[in-house]
């Protein structure tokens, strides 16, 4: 039995049947169709808006091939890591680096058409497949940085580092034609020691919370906890990334009314922070038990679009006020 504070999602595929059934489904015999539905939709798959703000259950390479071509905004991607992981009836097992890069490249080489020529791609890895992913980016996209979350939760190691810290390669179609909003994603910092001319604050602000600065993003992410049990976003998910890192990447690379898409959408973060957002969300998952989290979570947003540290059009460090601020403009 769970405790009461423990929100934790972990319905299961038969309990949460009515979710599936608003989902798309995908066969290269019968095409897409409704999970609620014993034929196909009939409807025209070569037109973008069919795809909007749907999540579709099967293979990810097998449903970008039949998508139509350069609809996509923003693409999210945070698939297996090269390591031995259980995902609920899916094993992923650890390869060698030359058969994980092939494997990259497998899934870049779908989605790529369906790409925008001005698209962002993030990427998701941790230390020991971001060279292979790095390799492979480099040959489709333009690399314009790789960013370093330090998520801090890591079992510790006798004889080596605990890992605590993941990359997540920010690349472009275009070299230089791309969305970044860089006034969206400022961070808010406490001053620590508050300078001032003629008795004003220089390019900070005194509140009755404390002295702030809002600066502009580094490539280093040390405000960002992963999802734990007393948090609304939580599921059961072995590997889910928290909405707050999401947001980030979606607002710096997107605007309202753009298509998110995530290849590898697991429990559903990417789709669910981009409704909250005002952006339509597109993602495939072949774990129907994953399916049915992302939908109830994607229902749940109709009611609480809240996302945990970021409040008043900026983002705060942790254990400040905006921990506590739940409110999205």
């Amino acid at each position: 039995m769970k405790s009461e504070k423990n929100k934790t999602i972990d319905i299961s595929v038969e309990d949460g049947r009515q979710y599936l059934d608003r989902c798309l489904f995908f066969d290269e015999g019968r095409g897409f169709y409704e999970g609620s539905k014993e034929s196909e939709t009939g409807s025209d798959f070569n037109d973008a808006d069919f795809f909007k703000n749907r999540i579709i259950a099967g293979d990810s390479l097998k449903i970008a091939a039949a998508m139509p071509k350069g609809f996509v905004d923003l693409l999210i991607a945070d698939p297996p890591y090269n390591l031995d992981k259980q995902f609920h009836g899916y094993n992923f097992h650890e390869m060698a680096s030359e058969a994980y890069e092939k494997y990259t490249e497998g899934w870049v080489e779908a989605v790529r058409p369906l790409l925008k020529e001005n698209a962002s791609i993030y990427v998701c890895c941790d230390w020991k497949s971001s060279g292979a992913i790095e390799r492979v980016l480099a040959r489709y996209f333009t690399i314009q940085n790789r960013i370093t979350w330090q998520r801090e939760k890591g079992r510790g190691a006798k004889a080596n580092w605990k890992n605590a810290m993941e990359d997540i390669w920010f690349c472009t179609v275009s070299e230089k034609s791309f969305t970044f909003n860089i006034d969206d994603v400022k961070q808010r910092r406490r001053v620590v020691a508050p300078y001032k001319v003629d008795g004003q604050p220089k390019d900070w602000e005194e509140t009755s919370d404390g002295n702030f600065r809002n600066t502009c993003p580094s490539n280093f992410w040390d405000d960002i906890s992963v999802p734990y049990w007393s948090m609304a976003e939580n599921t059961a998910h072995p590997t889910q990334k928290p909405e707050k890192l999401l947001a980030k990447l979606i607002l710096a690379s997107s605007n309202k009314g753009d298509i998110v898409f995530d290849p590898f959408m697991g429990s559903g973060s990417t789709a669910v922070t981009a409704k909250k957002l005002g952006r339509n969300f597109c993602g495939s998952e072949m774990n129907l038990q994953y399916c049915v989290w992302a939908q109830k979570r994607l229902e749940m947003a109709e009611q609480d679009k809240s996302i945990q540290g970021y409040a008043d059009g900026v983002f705060w460090e942790r254990n400040t006020n905006g921990l506590q601020k739940q409110s999205v403009k």
